[in-house]
């Protein structure tokens, strides 16, 4: 997140800006193909159990968030930065973004009466607030306690205790769950699955710790020096995590929709190993160059996902001839005897590379917008 990341003036960490601004590039992707009729299965979530390169995205985030935490913050009180002060950055800050969320959910209509109040952004305002807190009041040996309890006491609540009317959960379908059950009972407005929501109340908890182990993450890369023991660790942790993960979907499937324990370790597994790799090949070997289009999203990351959701109504609602522009395109390259599935994606590529020329003004005019 453009917003929080930050590490040194004299060494920026430009594997981590390209992570960000790669994994931003790929949201937007995914987020608007030219028809949803027409997805390579990659390209979508998983409809329950299971765990796409899709469902990879948000986790990675969330993850970038807690390691853009880390870096940033331990600057910040190593100057000696009053805790007063960074508490009101953060809570302005956390607000901003849920507010973000709430409109562009509201855009262009702006119909009150149907609010969705969770969201992808209200999430990641929620993460960032409360990793943000937990970083500044505790060490990192009481942040692997909190993220351990969070993530074992989700298991058993999810997995275990029985549901009024339903009985034992059954982690087979969806709505058979406390994760949605939860949503039903006490989530006002609008809700994405109608009754629940992949980005409710309960599964923030586990959202959460996503990001702290981001947070752990940045702290071992701050404290290991060497730069060849720290990649070491980070491979080897992020292994271990991944394996783990692995093991847990056993008993508790990997679960983008309740945001499971064993998804969390899953994706935190991999989000450290892509972090390691990218760590390797751009700050060690030096090799920059491919990094540019996800440094240019990663300076200002919010922005270019706000500005993806503002112009969907132009690119996908508003007609041209009878057809809007995502079915005129899809129309003409299939017309031609293109997959509508290669139409489908190829559509989406060009938009992103349309959301990355006003991010590209703003990145060689040094504007970072800080939301």
């Amino acid at each position: 997140m453009s917003e929080i990341s930050a590490p040194t003036k004299q060494k920026r960490l430009i594997s981590l800006d390209a992570l960000r601004g790669f994994t931003i590039a790929a949201m937007v992707i995914v987020n608007d193909p030219g028809s949803w009729e027409s997805v390579y299965w990659p390209l979508r979530h998983a409809e329950w159990n299971g765990c796409t390169i899709t469902d990879l995205i948000f986790p990675f985030f969330l993850f970038i968030v807690g390691v853009s935490i880390a870096l940033a913050y331990s600057k910040r009180l190593d100057a000696g930065a009053p805790k007063k002060s960074l508490y009101k950055k953060i809570l302005i800050r956390s607000l901003n973004i849920y507010l973000l969320g709430i409109f562009l959910w509201l855009y262009p209509q702006f119909d009150f009466s149907s609010i969705r109040w969770v969201g992808v952004l209200p999430r990641i305002a929620f993460v960032f607030l409360a990793c943000a807190l937990i970083f500044l009041n505790t060490n990192w040996k009481q942040q692997i306690k909190i993220g351990a309890i969070i993530l074992v006491l989700y298991y058993i609540f999810v997995a275990y205790i029985p549901l009024p009317g339903i009985g034992k959960p059954d982690l087979s379908v969806a709505g058979k769950n406390w994760a949605n059950h939860m949503d039903t009972l006490i989530l006002p407005g609008v809700m994405w699955q109608k009754t629940w929501d992949p980005e409710g109340i309960l599964s923030t908890f586990p959202a959460i710790v996503s990001g702290m182990i981001g947070m752990l993450i940045g702290k071992l890369y701050l404290s290991v020096k060497d730069e060849n023991k720290r990649l070491v660790w980070l491979y080897f942790i992020g292994f271990l995590m991944f394996l783990a993960g692995g093991i847990w979907n056993w008993v508790f499937p990997l679960n983008k929709n309740i945001w499971t324990s064993s998804y969390v370790l899953y994706t935190s597994g991999l989000g450290t190993l892509a972090l390691a790799t990218c760590v390797l090949v751009v700050d060690m070997w030096g090799y920059t160059k491919w990094t540019f289009l996800g440094r240019v999203y990663g300076a200002n990351a919010i922005t270019s996902y706000v500005l993806a959701g503002m112009l969907v109504p132009i690119f996908y609602r508003i007609n041209f001839g009878g057809s809007s522009l995502n079915e005129w395109f899809m129309s003409g390259v299939t017309s031609v005897g293109f997959d509508p599935r290669f139409a489908s994606i190829l559509y989406a590529i060009i938009y992103m590379l349309i959301i990355f020329f006003p991010a590209l003004i703003l990145y060689r005019k040094k504007i970072f917008i800080k939301v």
